[in-house]
This record gives C-alpha cells, structure tokens and sequence, in this order.
C-alpha cells in the first residue's frame, strides 16, 4: 500500500482540488481508498493572475517565474494541510495549473504548460513529487490530454455495461469504456485487447463559457451557475447551438483536446454579440450555453463511438448543475445520466485520485498513457518524478 497525495487545478482555475488515498496493487488489482479530500480555493488575486495568462496576457520571465512559485506553494500548503491528520505521505502526484495548451495538430508537435513547478512542491513538503505529467506524451507525438480515461478503465469498468465517463470542468472530456463481458481481466493478453477499445478525448466548453456568462452578468460577483439555476430560468435558442456546433473543432475527429485558448474570452465575447442578434436576456444566453455544453458531448457520442453508451458517468463542478444534468439526460434518452459517485468514485476528486495513481504508476514503471486516446506514437512513462531530498 502506498499513501499518495493527488493535486489538480483544472481549466475552471477554481482551485486546487487534493485527494490523500491509499492506493493499492497496480493495474489489473488496483484499489484505492480515499482518505481525504478537499478544495482548496485560489486567492481572487492569484486567480486572477492566471485567468489573465490563460486569456494570453503577456508576462516578463520574471513575472511567469514568480507566478509558477506562487503556484506551487498553494499547492505544497494543500499538500501539507489535507494530510495533518493522517500519517504522513509518501508520495505527491501533482498535475499543475495548466496556463497554455497547443494541441498537436496536422503532424506538428503539441506543447502544454503546467506551472507549479514539482521540484518545489517536493522542497516544500519534504515528499517526493511527480509532476509534468503531459511533456512525456506529447514528446511521442500525443496531445498529452486526456490522460485520466486509463485510470478510469481500471477503476470504473463494469462486466456488462459500455460507459462514458463524462468529465465537466472547464472543458469536458470523454472516456469510453466497453464492457468486459464478464472478464475479470487478469490474463494479460484479455487486458491488452479490452485495452483497445477505450477511447477518449475532449468533448469541448463545459464550464469554462458558463462560468465568464455568469461573471459577466453578475459583473465579477458570482464566478459560475450554481445548480444551474440561472440557465433554468431561459430558454436555449436551437438555431446558435447549431450554428455553434459547425466550429471545427466540433467536427475534428479524435484523438482531439482543447482548452481556454478556443473556448475562452475571445469566444465567449464572440457568442455574445450573436445572442444579441436573437435578442436574449441573461437567462436565455446561460441557457444556450449550456445546451452547447450537451450539443457538444451527445454530437461527440453519435459520432465517435463505435456505439451509444449504456450509462454515462459525470464527474467535474459540472455534475452538480441540476440544468445540465437533466439536458444531458433528456438528449441522451434512454441511456441512464448518473454520477462517478453513485459508482463508488468521488464526483469531485476524481482527477485529483487520478494523478494519485498515475504518480503511483511513475515509480512503478507503468506506462501511464493510452495512444489511442492522446494520439502518441506508444505508451510512455509519466511524469518527472523530483525528490526531496
């Protein structure tokens, strides 16, 4: 058994979600417990500061240097604190604050930049840290996005159900997994082939244009739709989603991810002016919004998958929006919208439990990437893995 820490700050840039777990065997065997979990909320100024930088504010190397310090101390103070009343960590797999991210495209290599540098956070907690999960992949020709769906595979998977594990965070992303038809997968060469049947990949916005519809209504009051009660006061206009869906991203086929550099500022502010064509109030704009959020992850399902799910899973803030949830499920239809939670998995430190065991997986010298999944020319080790001493 080894005790591993878990951190991530997704593209929702809320805060720093930490998850303490025991984690147990390696893949076919894995089993974890999570122990603790909690959120970490960033100061409004430091918040501040990377929204900026997401939103392609120029910084001097100075100012990029001071940040990703920044950075990495709130994520050693969330390290430190989510452990105390535990027995100490071995272990810290810390995913970062993602700031840039290029996805590899047309034979060009991708690049993807996390600040809060692991070598630090080792210093700082005294525990071996793994960090830079996404350089590896992206080295092999990978996107380096999504890494999580392996993970997902050997802790969701059910004997005679095709799932999607449905991830709402500031983007959304996808992992599909078919059935095992009632194989217990240990035989190796069982595991290799159910293997090649795991996709994933990012389905585009899920919080990331809601939550700058909310602050730019709210005026910088409120920071997202809690439960999706704004968007359930409008109604969404069919005629935008659709036109919104003919974005190329859309329409690329997967291995695919994205992040604010499309569906940010710029985007938004572009969706704006066409709701004002339409002459919607707030209500309705958070509406359509969130009904491109659905648009965009049942499109991704009809045309990527090699069949519909059975059941989708949601994980990610996005989950708790009511409005969301009850869109996703009635465009879906008789597939069965439930959460990771009601599976056994935390709805809101599920990525953060994933970085746990990919950091597992980095000193156990297991490849930590599907190729089918991030494109990458084979499965690779992840992370840098800094020690504290």
């Amino acid at each position: 058994m080894t005790r591993v820490i878990g951190l991530i700050s997704g593209t929702s840039v809320d805060g720093i979600d930490a998850a303490l777990v025991d984690v147990v065997g390696s893949q076919t065997d894995l089993k974890i417990q999570l122990l603790a979990g909690q959120t970490f909320l960033y100061s409004p100024d430091l918040r501040s500061q990377i929204l900026s930088v997401c939103g392609g504010a120029a910084l001097s190397m100075a100012q990029l240097a001071a940040l990703d310090d920044a950075i990495a101390q709130e994520f050693a103070t969330a390290a430190l604190t989510i452990q105390a009343k535990y027995d100490r960590a071995e272990l810290i797999g810390s995913h970062g604050q993602t700031v840039y991210h290029r996805p590899a495209l047309k034979g060009e290599m991708g690049y993807s930049l996390q600040l809060g540098r692991g070598a630090l956070i080792a210093a700082l907690t005294g525990i071996t840290t793994v960090s830079n999960f996404r350089s590896a992949d992206i080295a092999a020709g990978g996107q380096g996005a999504p890494l999580v769906p392996i993970v997902d595979a050997f802790l969701l998977a059910q004997p005679n159900l095709n799932l999607c594990i449905q991830n709402l965070g500031g983007i959304g992303n996808v992992t599909y997994l078919p059935s095992r038809e009632n194989s217990p997968l240990k035989d190796k060469s069982v595991v290799s082939h159910w293997g090649d049947g795991i996709l994933g990949w990012d389905t585009g916005p899920a919080n990331s244009l809601l939550d700058l519809a909310v602050q730019h209504f709210s005026g910088g009051t409120k920071t997202c739709d809690e439960g999706g009660a704004g968007a359930a006061l409008g109604t969404p206009c069919q005629a935008l989603v659709e036109a919104w869906l003919q974005q190329e991203f859309f329409l690329e086929k997967p291995p695919k991810s994205t992040g604010r550099e499309l569906f940010g500022v710029d985007y938004f502010n572009r969706c704006l002016v066409e709701a004002s064509d339409y002459k919607l109030s707030p209500a309705d704009v958070l509406a359509t919004l969130t009904e491109l959020t659905v648009a965009s992850i049942v499109h991704s399902y009809q045309t990527f998958l090699p069949q519909m799910p059975d059941r989708v899973l949601l994980c990610g803030g996005g989950s708790h929006n009511l409005y969301l949830k009850s869109r996703l499920q009635a465009q879906l239809h008789s597939v069965q919208v439930l959460t990771t939670s009601e599976a056994g998995l935390n709805v809101d430190f599920k990525e953060a439990i994933a970085f746990a065991v990919l950091a597992h997986w980095r000193l156990q010298g297991i490849p930590g990437n599907l190729p089918q999944v991030t494109g990458a020319s084979a499965p690779v080790l992840l992370g840098e893995i800094n020690s504290c001493g």
